[in-house]
């Protein structure tokens, strides 16, 4: 918890509370279902929560934006992207019911009123959003396959509406896969976070 508050300084008393809740929350449900690696969850602070909050490092989502996250898995980067923004919305998607049913019961938990979450594949979803995110739960091209068809049209922030994914390793030959057409840009999330576990992990945005 220390080091989301060193990063993120400006947090109020209720954003602390629910990312200082995460950890009990997470610990609990993932003895029930395991949602997250049991060799990860001790650092779930940075491996998890703070790999999330990477993406605020690319662009600030602006108030009433609609920001989907597909394959949200146990809630990431959804719910730390949820609590960092109240006045923006998040649908988080995921295949598998038993992690949406974790996702669900933390989010009411931490009483976040910005969240919906479902049992759904991208191919089912309706509805428009100005940036799909997601935790690499698939390669880029299958991503942007998936994703081009629930982006807004109209566009309000900084960068293009788009994907953003979170990815470590070699991306290149991810990269490469991708269409003629679309733009991608790598952010290096150690030149926003130094601990050493984000080496060799990006940010990648990807517009068609």
């Amino acid at each position: 918890m220390e080091t989301i508050l060193s990063y993120f300084r400006d947090l109020n008393d209720q954003q602390q509370n629910q990312f200082q809740l995460l950890g009990p929350l997470y610990k609990e449900w993932n003895q029930k279902i395991n949602v997250i690696s049991r060799k990860d969850i001790d650092n779930l602070y940075t491996r998890h929560v703070l790999h999330s909050l990477s993406i605020p490092a690319v662009v600030r989502f602006r108030s009433g934006a609609d920001i989907l996250d597909l394959g949200t898995g146990g809630g990431f980067p959804g719910i730390p992207l949820a609590i960092l923004y109240p006045e923006v919305n998040f649908t988080l998607i995921d295949g598998t019911r038993k992690k949406i049913h974790v996702v669900q019961e933390v989010v009411e938990a931490l009483g976040l009123q910005n969240v919906t979450a479902h049992q759904k594949r991208a191919e089912e979803l309706k509805g428009k959003f100005d940036f799909v995110v997601s935790r690499g739960v698939a390669r880029l091209s299958k991503l942007v396959s998936w994703s081009q068809h629930l982006l807004k049209r109209k566009e309000r922030h900084a960068l293009p509406n788009g994907l953003l994914v979170l990815k470590g390793g070699d991306i290149d030959s991810e990269i490469k896969e991708l269409p003629a057409g679309n733009y991608v840009e790598v952010y290096p999330i150690n030149d926003f976070f130094a601990e050493a576990e984000f080496e060799d992990k990006y940010v990648i945005y990807v517009q068609r």
